[in-house]
């Protein structure tokens, strides 16, 4: 055996002795644990925002783009009802019609509840639009670019609160991160490369080295923590609009030109019996 190698299997032994100077602390492995399932929470807790933004993304342009549309074919479905009930004069007839015009009947605030689209005298010139394939204005478009996506997740590893062991640097991290999402939610690449900026600048948390006890209590909240993730992230999958995002997820522009193509033409059908009705 050579000295070097003499050298490293002594240095190795020296690890294994129980109380040498080079000996692992019993925590380490535990220490290990803890790191991984920090580290994978906040891969994890990305992920599920990302989701969250891109569905609730998708639901404003849905609405926009879809709710006048929606709003028409309920106009008239109405109307057909109304004209079936003038025809028959039947009471149960009536009664459909009935219940069929008081669910279009505008409620204090609608205009708001409607992006701006309808109010108590109807559609807006803009919905009109659309629905008569005209230029209309497009709806506001908030999808985060790759950059942006870049930076909110650099941000979210870097100043993550879990990652605080100080209930004063959880409190910075939190009000950081808050901040951190709601430039990511505004798609805003500037803002977080202020933010990317102002973190740089910020005070480093020195972490220092937990108790066994501190140790097993933090894994139990990781798995907790994990669980409630797990639901969040299955409620948005299992929505109506994370299901259809999920369906399109790199063209959901052409998802919802195909859902208005379709709706388009059922109103063209509706619009067509009432006019037979009324005929």
């Amino acid at each position: 055996m050579t000295t070097s190698e003499g050298e490293q299997a002594g240095g190795a032994g020296a690890e294994r002795t129980p109380g040498g100077e080079g000996a692992a602390r019993p925590e380490d492995r535990l220490e290990q644990a803890v790191r991984a399932a920090e580290q994978a929470l906040i891969e994890f807790e990305i992920a599920v925002e990302t989701f969250r933004v891109e569905v609730e993304n998708f639901s404003r342009l849905h609405e926009q783009k879809l709710g006048p549309v929606y709003a028409r074919l309920e106009e008239l479905d109405a109307r057909i009802l109304e004209a079936k009930a003038a025809r028959s004069d039947d009471p149960e007839d009536r009664r459909r019609a009935d219940e069929a015009r008081a669910r279009l009947l505008p409620i204090p605030g609608v205009e708001e509840l409607m992006n701006g689209w309808m109010d108590g005298d109807g559609l807006f010139p803009e919905a009109t639009a659309m629905l008569t394939d005209q230029p209309v204005r497009p709806p506001q478009r908030v999808r985060p670019s790759d950059e942006a996506r870049r930076l909110y997740r650099e941000l979210a590893r870097k100043a993550h609160p879990d990652l605080a062991q100080e209930d004063k640097e959880r409190a910075r991290r939190e009000e950081f991160i808050t901040r951190v999402n709601a430039a990511y939610a505004r798609g805003s690449e500037a803002e977080l490369r202020e933010l990317a900026e102002e973190w740089a600048r910020g005070p480093e948390l020195k972490r220092l080295p937990s108790a066994g006890e501190e140790l097993y209590a933090r894994l139990e909240w990781l798995s907790r923590r994990k669980e409630l993730l797990t639901l969040v992230a299955r409620e948005l999958e299992e929505s109506a609009i994370g299901s259809m995002l999920r369906l399109a997820p790199e063209d959901p522009d052409q998802l919802l030109e195909d859902i208005a193509g379709q709706l388009r033409a059922q109103v063209a059908e509706r619009e067509a019996e009432l006019a037979a009705l009324l005929a």
